[in-house]
């Protein structure tokens, strides 16, 4: 790079050099000590415009006539020859051609600046900011060259009409400011203009690039093109751009894969890098801010190389270039899109080129040699090429502008003019900075559209969206398939039809170009570690959460009452569950129904054979007591199925613990009458007397009483609620009955087991009396069998979820009164209707005489 900037500056001193030597004496010849050095002024190189007329008023023009440049050899020991121009540029010789036209027509009207004549010089900057600098100087030295007085006087030059690249603008701007000269550039788009410090008299008809790399991001947006290549020109128009766009894709989720830039003096074997870098890349959208002078010798060497599948986004100063609308493009710069500058209509332009000659330019070597008659529009498309004028009615605008300013300056009438002292210009003698003056102020009406310029000379923002599709013959055509207006509200300004486009490689699907395959619903990106955030992987959602959208950056959980679905795409409502008719529910309800029925068949077996002795010694009332809490008991767990509602829950709890504890109550006196029954039969003994059944019903009624005291204050101060669990299982809701208070619910359960255990120390103590059927061994198996089955119940049901946990208190309440009922009465049951003949008083009190042999 330190090379290039080197070779630049020698360059341009050389150029300057050529250049000084018109407006300063330089020393020709040298005599002896004694004699004096004579000065003269002489022209020591030449600039001849291409074109020039006389006027009262002179406006300079600069186009890019020619597209490359031929270096000369910098050999420091002799003057170097200018640098020489080839590529002849017909595009920009219709520029040249446009300024000629419209200069001709303000003289020929009535209306715009009557009395007085425009002139014009128009010089060729060939593409090149060195080159421009010495057009730039050129255009300052007087109508001509050889009959100016070159060493004196003051530049007649009122407006330049130019330059086309920015680059070359940079440079005439810059020679331009001392002088205070206007100049109103058709196609310098770069937003380094912006700045009125530096470029004071700087204006222009074509949109500042601050726009366009706005509308080029919101292309890229819009086709999710989220891996793209930047290719630039080694100049400010380049750099300025790409800083622009770079700027606008902040926060977006548009990466860049690689920047690039295109030598200013065209190097092949860079230019190779370049495509290599193209080639391998995953980036096959390809964003270039480029001229078209160093875009010509780039693109023909990339068909060399055969590279395919770029799809190309042109920026403005090259998207309409007509060089390369040859059928030989299409198969590699096909489907390409760009924003181009908007298209005017220009009536006597396409008759006016065919006006041009070489009998009407004998001394003009632009023009080809030819016998003027040959059909330019075959011949010369890109020269022809006036159906839809873009730059070239930027330049004729721009002349336009020139003149209506200057008209407005000629009508100041003297007292109310804009200058010191509300004076005006002197008509005869108009300084450019006067000029400047009223076209900062300009607006006019030109084929419909407003023309004028902000405080930053700038024009309105408008960009027509330029499609390269295949003509009827081969060739390249410029469709226009959609508009980007700047002054309409943000997020509205883009306008493009999709449906007409013809992307590269002549597809009509949108080329994909991401660094990664886009993130379908149900997952989201994350970020590989060191990479751009375009370069990620796709992780499925957590359960919980989803993602709805394509590339989703985060999965959103779900609202409480739902869940994510399989594909983690949809909330959808969790599921309820509660311990229902299902097949556990079946289950339960089944073996409660056998228990009631078994306990029932019981209670029909007692009350058939009420007047036996088996029944009758084991207190047939308590019996029956006992027998109804159990059916109870049993019915009771039918309460635990269902969904909880809140009095299903209060229910549950109170009915289990009230019969529970009506059944205890009865099996302790139960126990209490066998132990007092046969320590009764000991001499002096009187205890049955209070265990009468007055005392037992007594004692049944108090024991349960103090249970239902304890549920009705549970009920009154915390009762069970039915509750919506998702702690347990999140992707479930557990309906469950909350016990509200839990120490009431502890509170009833320790009742009940302080019965039970109660009745197994009396049941222990009278387990070795007298008798053949002790019920107080089976009472003693019975309470351990039910302490065992609460004791495993407590850890089951605080382990069981939801549903679960209803299960377990259920099978907990079966078991045990299994238990109660098996224990208290099959061996009863086995008496009466098995062994009938042991159902006698004498066999049940052990005095039954055996029988001899």
């Amino acid at each position: 790079m330190s090379n290039n900037m080197s070779l630049l500056a020698l360059l341009s001193l050389l150029n300057l050099a050529s250049i000084l030597t018109l407006t300063y004496p330089s020393f020709t010849s040298f005599t002896s000590p004694s004699t004096t050095a004579t000065k003269v002024c002489d022209l020591q190189n030449s600039f001849e415009p291409s074109f020039m007329t006389e006027g009262d008023f002179v406006i300079g023009g600069i186009f890019p006539l020619h597209y490359n440049q031929e270096m000369p050899d910098l050999n420091c020991t002799y003057k170097p020859p200018p640098v020489k121009c080839n590529g002849f540029d017909p595009r920009a010789f219709r520029w040249a051609l446009t300024m000629r036209l419209a200069v001709e027509e303000i003289n020929q009207s009535p209306e715009l600046l009557p009395n007085y004549t425009l002139g014009y010089k128009i010089f060729d900057s060939c593409a090149y900011p060195l080159t421009g600098q010495r057009a730039a100087l050129a255009v300052l030295n007087g109508l001509s060259e050889a009959d100016s007085p070159v060493c004196s006087g003051a530049s007649p030059l009122l407006a330049v009409i130019g330059e086309s690249g920015s680059a070359q603008s940079i440079v005439v701007s810059r020679i331009l400011r001392p002088f205070r000269i206007p100049m109103i550039s058709y196609f310098s788009s770069c937003a380094c203009f912006t700045d009125r410090r530096k470029y004071p008299t700087f204006f222009r008809v074509i949109p500042n690039d601050d726009y366009q790399v706005k509308a080029i991001a919101q292309l890229l947006l819009r086709l999710n093109w989220t891996w793209v290549g930047l290719v630039r020109g080694d100049h400010e128009y380049g750099r300025f751009a790409v800083q622009g766009l770079l700027r606008e894709l902040q926060g977006t989720n548009v990466c860049v894969a690689y920047q690039e830039m295109i030598p200013l003096l065209y190097n092949r074997q860079k230019a190779l890098g370049i495509m290599q870098v193209m080639r391998s890349s995953l980036a096959k959208v390809v964003v270039v801010f480029s001229a078209e002078g160093e875009m010509t010798p780039f693109l023909r060497d990339y068909m060399k190389e055969n590279i395919t599948g770029i799809q190309w986004v042109a920026s403005e100063a090259w998207i309409t270039a007509s060089v390369f609308t040859g059928s030989e493009y299409y198969p590699y710069l096909g489907g390409t899109i760009g924003f181009g500058i908007r298209k005017g209509h220009i009536s006597r332009l396409s008759d006016y080129l065919l006006t041009v000659n070489p009998q009407s330019y004998p001394n003009n070597r632009l023009l080809p040699h030819c016998t003027g008659q040959e059909t330019l529009l075959e011949q010369h498309s890109a020269y022809m090429n006036t159906s839809s004028p873009r730059v070239a009615y930027n330049v004729y605008k721009a002349v336009y502008a020139v003149a209506h300013s200057l008209h407005n300056l000629l009508l100041c009438q003297p007292g109310s003019g804009p200058f010191q002292n509300d004076s005006c210009a002197q008509q005869t003698n108009v300084l450019p900075w006067q000029l400047q003056h009223y076209l900062q102020e300009v607006t006019f009406d030109i084929a419909g559209e407003e023309v004028n310029f902000d405080l930053k000379g700038d024009s309105v923002p408008y960009y027509d969206i330029i499609n390269w599709q295949r003509g009827t013959s081969g060739n390249i055509e410029f469709v226009n398939v959609g508009l980007f207006d700047g002054t309409k509200p943000a997020g509205e300004e883009l306008v493009i039809q999709e449906d007409r486009i013809m992307w590269a490689g002549h597809q009509s699907e949108v080329p994909v170009s991401v660094c990664s395959a886009s993130c379908p619903p149900g997952t989201r990106k994350a970020v590989r570690r060191g990479e751009p955030v375009c370069c990620f992987d796709c992780v499925p959602c957590d359960s919980g959460k989803i993602s709805n959208q394509t590339n989703s950056i985060e999965c959103t959980f779900c609202p409480m009452d739902f869940w994510s679905n399989k594909d983690r795409t949809a909330c959808i409502p969790k599921k309820v569950e509660f311990l229902t008719y299902d097949s556990l529910g079946i289950a339960l309800t089944v073996i409660s129904g056998v228990g009631a029925f078994l306990t029932l068949g019981v209670f029909t077996v007692f009350f058939y054979h009420r007047n036996t002795a088996i029944v009758r010694v084991n207190n047939s009332e308590l019996s029956f007591f006992i027998l109804f809490a159990l059916t109870l008991c049993f019915l009771c767990s039918l309460v635990f199925i269902g969904e909880p509602t809140f009095w299903s829950c209060m229910l549950r709890h109170t009915a289990f613990s009230i019969t529970f504890s009506l059944c205890i109550s009865c099996i302790l006196g139960k126990t209490l009458v066998v132990l007092a029954a046969f320590t009764a039969t000991r001499p002096g003994d009187n205890i049955m007397k209070w265990l009468g059944p007055k005392q037992q019903r007594a004692i049944i009624f108090s024991c349960t009483l103090v249970q239902v005291v304890i549920c009705a204050a549970w009920l009154i101060d915390a009762p069970p609620y039915p509750s919506r669990n998702t702690k347990y299982e999140r992707s479930k809701i557990i309906l469950e009955c909350s016990v509200g208070s839990s120490l009431a619910f502890w509170c009833v359960l320790g009742y009940i087991g302080l019965q039970a255990c109660l009745c197994f120390v009396l049941a222990f103590l009278a387990r070795k009396l007298p008798g053949n059927f002790n019920e107080a061994k089976f009472i003693t198996f019975s309470m351990l069998i039910f302490c065992a089955v609460w004791l495993a119940f407590i850890p089951a049901y605080i382990s069981s979820p939801g549903n679960y946990a209803d299960a377990v208190e259920s099978f907990a309440i079966l078991a045990s009164s299994f238990g109660l009922l098996f224990c208290l009465f099959a061996p009863k049951c086995y008496i009466i209707l098995l062994k009938p003949q042991k159902n006698t008083k004498q066999h049940l009190m052990g005095k039954e005489k055996s029988s001899m042999p």
